[in-house]
């Protein structure tokens, strides 16, 4: 259920969840707030944001029968810098966990398809992160991952783009619907 901003925090005035929203999520260039951000773009191409954000599933979004995983990074951060950062996504392998809610002891990565979505403005003085022109999203197959990186944990930006060509926010509904076509999923 999605939450009301309008709503007042009891004991707190007239403070309200939109207040709370302003004060905790405003430096969207942060880390933490960039990923979820990165998310929110990638499920609106979708069209997928019927319901509120879900923390700690194993995967980010299941579109089409397809479980999307995504991932975030940006040359410039929140924090002052000498020079842009190098950029790499994080592949590692989970733990998985069973349909009970236990972990089974093996690893493996639960999405079937990454999406690595970059700001890619290298400028501190123009970055704005809402711009979603300064974006480029790579979508990759996690079989792919699994045959090119084998149990690395991080893949940088410059194997990335040996292997696939970004696409605009406008693309990755098609990509990712092409995708759903093509990559094999257990039956049920």
């Amino acid at each position: 259920m999605f939450q009301d901003p309008n709503k007042t925090i009891n004991g707190l005035g007239n403070a309200t969840i939109l207040d709370f929203w302003r004060w905790a999520y405003s430096d969207i260039l942060n880390n933490r707030n960039r990923s979820i951000f990165a998310e929110f773009i990638v499920g609106n191409a979708l069209d997928i944001l019927h319901h509120p954000r879900e923390e700690w599933a194993p995967y980010d979004f299941e579109y089409n029968g397809l479980k999307i995983e995504v991932k975030s990074a940006a040359f410039v951060q929140s924090w002052e810098q000498e020079n842009p950062s190098k950029i790499s996504f994080d592949v590692s392998k989970k733990q998985e966990i069973d349909e009970d809610g236990y972990y089974t002891g093996v690893t493996i990565r639960p999405a079937d398809l990454y999406i690595f979505s970059l700001f890619s403005e290298t400028n501190m003085e123009s970055a704005n992160v809402l711009d979603i022109n300064a974006w480029q999203f790579y979508i990759v197959p996690t079989h792919f991952i699994d045959e090119k990186f084998g149990d690395q944990k991080t893949v940088t930006l410059n194997r990335l783009k040996a292997i696939r060509t970004p696409v605009n926010y406008g693309d990755i509904k098609n990509v990712v619907d092409v995708f759903c076509k093509i990559i094999p999923r257990p039956l049920i």
